[in-house]
């Protein structure tokens, strides 16, 4: 399947380009789309895409592809809207959009959106477990905890070619476009607290909500929002599970933590699901899976199959079979509005303006 991409940067050159590479089975890569015309002629030689773009509307006039993968950071709405009304199969990395309205106005289309952690084989398996078990009714509560070090040592291994070639007004005019984003999310009087727990909401707890909206569904009410430390520092998420029980999410950016780690357990009436994920940048690292039954029993699941790899062909499978992916735009939105839920109910408990869609 010939594909594009949009994006060249950290995530594209420490995951996509060598799991594109050993999937040509899949894919041919055609044409890339960056900002910086270096990072695109980088990732370009490395997957041999003869055709290099810095404009995404160039990048879709011109064509001669059945598929888009976008993977540039900030809000993806105006881009996927733009592959979608080309005609465009999307796989679009997350979050979709930063605003519910993105969402509203995007066309009808084929459209998928990377949440890794959902392939991952060991999740499949917790979700499988889960449902033998009697499914969201058993669950008595559901704790995640992640432990976040700074982006630049996750990906020291990586020897990322940076951009340095991309005018400076042009990023504070997308910067400042993004900010009106999230203004229209939040309110334009919404306070950098608020903006800031919006951001990771969307870019990083977007990961365990998309897993929670897998086992449980996504949470209709957030009761409790904390956060403490130097921004982007620490949150502290809690509230009931749609069928029973409860959750709670600790997030902490420890800038100089010695590794990434992220544990999901779901504790229900006769023992406990943990998942424990690696570095999301660790190619074929295993998620492990530990059950706790009867008489404390402790069995450990390993599979080094990359979940990034199996995202790929479900994108693939899902182009050319039909078979539906376990994210679509109806599935991020609701991942939106629970950011968006948790914003506004830590602006409530402070006494801080609300307003926008969060309102």
């Amino acid at each position: 399947m010939r594909i594009a991409l949009v994006g060249c940067g950290a995530v594209t050159q420490a995951v996509y380009v060598p799991l594109l590479s050993r999937r040509r089975d899949l894919f041919e890569v055609v044409a890339v789309c960056d900002l910086s015309r270096a990072l695109a002629d980088a990732v370009g030689d490395r997957l041999g895409a003869a055709r290099r773009h810095t404009s995404v509307a160039e990048l879709l006039a011109e064509g001669g592809f059945e598929a888009v993968v976008v993977l540039a950071s900030g809000s993806h709405g105006e881009t996927v809207r733009q592959a979608l009304a080309g005609g465009y199969a999307v796989l679009c990395e997350k979050p979709l959009a930063l605003t519910r309205a993105e969402v509203a106005e995007l066309p009808e289309g084929r459209l998928m959106v990377g949440y890794m952690k959902q392939y991952d084989p060991a999740v499949r398996r917790a979700e499988e477990m889960l449902a033998e078990l009697g499914g969201p009714g058993v669950i008595r509560s559901v704790e995640v905890t992640v432990l976040h070090p700074s982006g630049e040592s996750q990906l020291a291994f990586a020897n990322l070619t940076q951009a340095r070639d991309v005018d400076a007004g042009l990023l504070a005019s997308l910067r400042a476009a993004e900010g009106e984003l999230v203004s229209r999310a939040l309110g334009e009087s919404a306070p950098e607290p608020v903006r800031n727990l919006y951001g990771v909401a969307l870019g990083s707890i977007c990961h365990d909500l998309s897993l929670m909206r897998r086992f449980t569904g996504s949470p209709q009410e957030i009761s409790y929002v904390e956060t403490w430390g130097d921004a982007p520092g620490s949150v502290e998420i809690s509230g009931p599970l749609p069928v029973r029980g409860r959750f709670s999410v600790r997030w902490h950016y420890l800038e100089d933590y010695p590794a990434y780690r992220e544990t999901v357990a779901i504790h229900h009436d006769k023992g406990t699901l943990e998942l424990v994920f690696p570095a999301p940048y660790l190619m074929n690292a295993p998620t492990v899976l530990t059950v706790v039954s009867g008489s404390e029993s402790r069995t450990e699941y390993r599979d080094v199959t990359e979940a990034f790899e199996v995202q790929l062909a479900a994108f693939h499978a899902y182009v050319n079979e039909g078979k539906p992916p376990l994210t679509d735009a109806a599935g991020a939105l609701e991942d939106i509005v629970t950011a968006q839920r948790i914003a506004a109910r830590y602006a409530v408990q402070h006494d801080l303006p609300i307003g926008g869609e969060s309102a």
